[in-house]
């Protein structure tokens, strides 16, 4: 199957209507059916092994499952695929998206009126995400031991506490950065356990793991050699998915300049490198803002960062600006008594010490790149989240 073809489900279980459609579905090459389902209650079990992207069903469905009850269970289970609903004209039925129905066509209809139908809610359903009001922040260091992974946590807590739906995904593949600071178990779910070929809401809400703050978290995989079964276009289908879920999405991404770094630097609507007052941090720095221009990413694109910005260590402020070109846009302030206790717990500063001069940085930081209220403050809570029977983080 050619890899832009529509794939469609039918549900239908007049022979008669089945064929018909399968005849005209043979005649043009956009459009797929992958499946015919005669009975409602195999939908779901067929859903989830074909993966379509559009679910055709016949309101007059008959059997253990009618047409409209199923198109409510389709709903209300989170499949995430667009809907459209066959009828006549004696049974008029209203397009409704909160109810599951994204189109309606009645019947007699021709391979022009099915196409039309098919590939527009197709379309409609794989731009949501760039209408909407989400945005992806990829965390991004030019060297270890800067603090990316302390503040990529800090940062999405302050988002939830916000009450934006937001998540976390650990972007460093190899080594699961985000696993280690939440000292989470090898049995935790990770993206790994996501199908490699279409991806549904249910499929994401199953290994997404809550951590502080109710972040909800996508882990790396729980070996390291378990890095090379990860592709970049996975990255790109699941992060597409996430733009219809959550309000933000903050990457932890890894610190090489791979293939599945550049997926989660891409995707981005803005990267958020961050720096700290040495050497070896401002050399690379240097070289990848020469980098990121020779990519293409409009300089608009990167926000720099630097951490424990009063703690220059004999160093002039002014050469880690004429390495990037520019003053940078956000600075945190150094306190290793607040910063070092709450880490070694697996927790996030902002929730254990919420007063402290660094949680406020981290908030102000918050406020300004995701655009949230002023005041906007997390919650201290602390209770420790288990997922799945094991402890990930402390919510503390």
């Amino acid at each position: 199957m050619p890899p832009d073809q529509v794939r469609l489900l039918l549900v239908e279980d007049v022979p008669q209507v089945a064929q018909y459609v399968r005849g005209l579905l043979n005649a043009q090459a956009q459009v797929r059916l992958v499946d015919v389902v005669s009975d409602g209650l195999e939908a779901l079990p067929r859903i989830a092994e074909h993966r379509p992207d559009v679910i055709v069903v016949d309101s007059l469905l008959q059997g253990r499952l009618r047409g409209m009850p199923l198109v409510k269970q389709l709903k209300d289970s989170g499949v995430g695929v667009p809907i459209i609903v066959l009828t006549v004209p004696q049974n008029p039925i209203k397009v409704d998206p909160k109810q599951g129905i994204a189109d309606v066509l009645s019947m007699p209809f021709n391979g022009y009126d099915l196409l039309t139908h098919v590939m527009g809610v197709y379309k409609a359903a794989t731009t949501a995400g760039d209408r909407g009001p989400s945005r992806i922040v990829s965390v991004f260091a030019p060297k270890g031991g800067v603090g990316k992974t302390t503040l990529a946590v800090n940062l999405a807590v302050v988002a939830a506490g916000s009450g934006l739906r937001t998540a976390l995904v650990d972007g460093s593949i190899q080594f699961g950065d985000l696993r280690g600071f939440l000292r989470a178990p090898a049995s935790a779910p990770s993206m790994l356990d996501l199908p490699t070929d279409r991806i549904a809401e249910s499929d994401l809400a199953q290994v997404m793991v809550r951590g502080p703050g109710d972040v909800e978290i996508l882990l790396a995989p729980p070996r390291v050699e378990m890095a090379e079964m990860v592709l970049a276009r996975d990255l790109e289908k699941i992060l597409s998915l996430m733009r219809r879920l959550y309000d933000v999405i903050l990457v932890d991404t890894g610190v090489s300049l791979n293939e599945l770094t550049l997926a989660f630097l891409d995707q981005a609507d803005t990267i958020l490198e961050i720096v700290t007052y040495d050497a070896a941090t401002v050399r690379n720095a240097a070289a990848m803002s020469e980098t990121f221009a020779k990519i293409g990413y409009p300089a608009s694109k990167v926000r720099y960062l630097i951490n424990r910005g009063d703690s220059v260590a004999g160093m002039e402020p002014a050469e880690l600006v004429t390495a990037i070109g520019r003053e940078p846009e956000y600075r945190i302030r150094s306190e290793g008594q607040v910063v070092a206790p709450a880490g070694n717990l697996g927790a996030a500063f902002v929730m254990t010490n919420p007063e402290a001069g660094v949680s406020r940085d981290v908030v102000e930081v918050a406020r300004h790149l995701l655009r949230l209220r002023a005041g906007e403050r997390p919650a201290s809570s602390p209770a420790p989240v288990g997922i799945r029977g094991a402890t990930v983080g402390a919510a503390g």
